[in-house]
């Protein structure tokens, strides 16, 4: 933490190699959290250079009062809630089925038969996970993914703690299901 205040500090300074730091530092969150919202590689680029731009530009706002990555993290939901909303995209309606291929790439020691099962099974935890709706899906993987703790969640969606408690429980319960739905599909 006191290595990361330096990078802020002399970022705050003008040092554009501190600044470029804190943004490889972050990188993967707010790409993470902006994908996860809007779902679109094109948009989540462009909104991933949003942010980092609102972020140059507050830095100076910023107080030591939550972690830098809460900070920019909120940043960047807000950013993707108001491109959805300019979109006119819903923010609690599922989404549509997205089917991705896997790639599998296995070793000359692995038993095929366990990994095929376990990339199948991957994958229809991934198809269930991009069928709930933008929020959810981001909540449940910032939790879940990026082991973030719920207050941090709740201060990067501006939530109460117990809205993001409640949206996780909701979301995992809509995953359970589709996931018991699909296996009963596959008997």
């Amino acid at each position: 933490m006191d290595e990361e205040r330096e990078w802020i500090r002399r970022a705050m300074a003008g040092d554009h190699d501190a600044f470029a730091q804190l943004m490889r530092r972050h990188q993967s969150l707010v790409w993470h959290i902006v994908q996860r919202m809007v779902g679109q590689p094109e948009d989540t680029r462009e909104l991933s250079q949003e942010v980092f731009l609102r972020m140059h530009q507050r830095l100076g706002q910023f107080r030591f009062e939550s972690s830098l990555a809460t900070w920019i993290g909120r940043i960047a939901f807000s950013i993707a809630v108001r491109h959805l909303q300019r979109k006119r995209l819903p923010m609690v309606v599922a989404d549509e089925d997205d089917d991705g291929d896997v790639v599998e790439q296995l070793a000359d020691d692995v038993d095929i038969a366990a990994e095929v099962a376990e990339q199948e099974q991957m994958a229809r935890v991934q198809q269930a996970l991009d069928q709930l709706p933008p929020l959810p899906r981001t909540v449940v993987t910032l939790y879940h993914l990026d082991e973030l703790s719920v207050a941090e969640i709740g201060r990067i969606c501006d939530m109460p703690v117990g809205t993001v408690k409640n949206t996780l429980f909701r979301a995992r319960r809509r995953l359970r299901d589709a996931l018991l739905a699909d296996q009963g599909e596959a008997s």
